[in-house]
């Protein structure tokens, strides 16, 4: 078993680390009181070549391996929370047409994305469906030569300034995951339009709003594969996305421990630094044991990710654990840090915040628990 890098996927990590400290660690603070979206940051990310790592070269993409791809969530992850959400959510609203689009839907499609000209969304959540597939209530009817969507997604990031959107609705009538159909929706759709954006505890510049279809025209082209086959899809998409959310996870939860360490070493009461204090140390020691075991697991479901088959327990297992690591390693450094971890003043207030979220999106730590023990006890 080989535990170390090759030499592209260090220099992709050393180019994730060098953008994110040059980039983004400067204005985190800044950008998270404000909640605006960074368009400006965005643009300079795909002109680094971060927006499609693991996209094929002949599709705009570095063509790197998915491992390369997690180093680069984690590298951008630990220094801005919010721009690693934005960075998800733009490869999983163009992984499906990674994944089932054809030459002509990756040519308008994915290569811009790829290349960072184009910034993609992923539209599924709800007001009554999130974890619940089955209960999604968006349509698309079918008339001539384009459907006809209508509907209300919810909670999208990236959904208010994405120049296209690959979104899931209902093409059969009835109940239940079958009649799923996965479309791509440009910005300018007639009868496509933005609603609210969300005002959120944590990672406020990654963006969140309410999309609204009211009888949106989508050309039948620009449907991801044959009708009734989305739920399959969309599946493998939030596979492959739950990875994703676990590098992030492992990338705040080490600055969450970096954090602590630096505190905990400058921070002198009863005459010593109270890096000194045992219980202290052991809360540091449980943090970076604990931000390796996540790591280890994030690197197996990337490794499996580029390989034929399904990864669904390999990443729900990944997610679960790494965002609940993120968590604990956030509260342990705010505790470390004492009343001035409650302030705005120090980054671990804003870590906590920022961590909330991972045990939530892209399927909950209980449906992650759902996942897993399903595929344990199939026959």
């Amino acid at each position: 078993m080989d535990f170390s890098f090759t030499d592209e996927q260090l220099s992709i990590a050393r180019l994730a680390k060098s953008f994110a400290v040059r980039e983004l660690l400067p204005g985190a603070a800044e950008r998270d009181e404000s909640g605006e979206f960074p368009l400006d940051i965005v643009r300079k990310l795909g002109e680094a070549g971060l927006m499609g790592i693991s996209y094929p070269e002949e599709w705009g993409g570095i063509g790197a391996d998915s491992i390369s791809h997690m180093l680069a969530m984690e590298e951008i992850s630990y220094a801005c929370a919010a721009m690693g959400s934005i960075l998800g959510a733009h490869y999983l609203g163009s992984d499906g047409v990674n994944l089932a689009g054809t030459d002509q839907q990756k040519e308008r499609y994915l290569r811009p994305a790829a290349a960072g000209e184009k910034l993609a969304a992923f539209a599924l959540t709800e007001p009554g469906a999130g974890s619940d597939l089955g209960s999604l209530s968006t349509t698309a009817v079918r008339k001539g030569d384009r459907y006809i969507v209508s509907g209300v997604k919810h909670f999208i990031t990236n959904g208010g300034v994405a120049d296209y959107i690959t979104l899931c609705a209902r093409t059969e009538r009835g109940e239940g995951t079958r009649g799923l159909t996965v479309f791509i929706v440009d910005r300018g759709a007639p009868g496509f339009r933005v609603g609210t954006k969300e005002n959120k505890m944590g990672i406020r510049s990654a963006c969140t709003w309410e999309l609204v279809f009211e009888d949106c025209e989508v050309p039948a082209e620009n449907r991801l594969g044959e009708e009734g086959e989305g739920y399959r899809l969309v599946m493998t998409i939030l596979d492959r996305a739950r990875v994703e959310v676990a590098a992030m996870a492992v990338g705040m939860a080490r600055a969450s421990l970096d954090a602590a360490l630096k505190y905990a070493a400058e921070r002198v009461q009863f005459g010593k630094p109270i890096i000194t204090q045992p219980v202290l140390r052991e809360m540091l020691a449980d943090m970076a044991t604990e931000i390796d075991a996540a790591r280890l697991l994030v690197y197996r479901a990337a490794w499996l990710k580029d390989r034929p088959g399904r990864i669904s327990k390999e990443a729900s297992m990944a997610k679960l654990y790494a965002s609940e690591v993120a968590m604990r390693a956030a509260h342990r450094a705010v505790q470390i840090h004492g009343g001035y971890g409650y302030m705005k003043d120090y980054a671990v207030e804003r870590y906590f915040r920022d961590a909330r979220i991972l045990e939530i999106f892209e399927g909950t730590s209980q449906i992650q628990r759902i996942v897993i023990a399903n595929q344990l006890t199939r026959g």
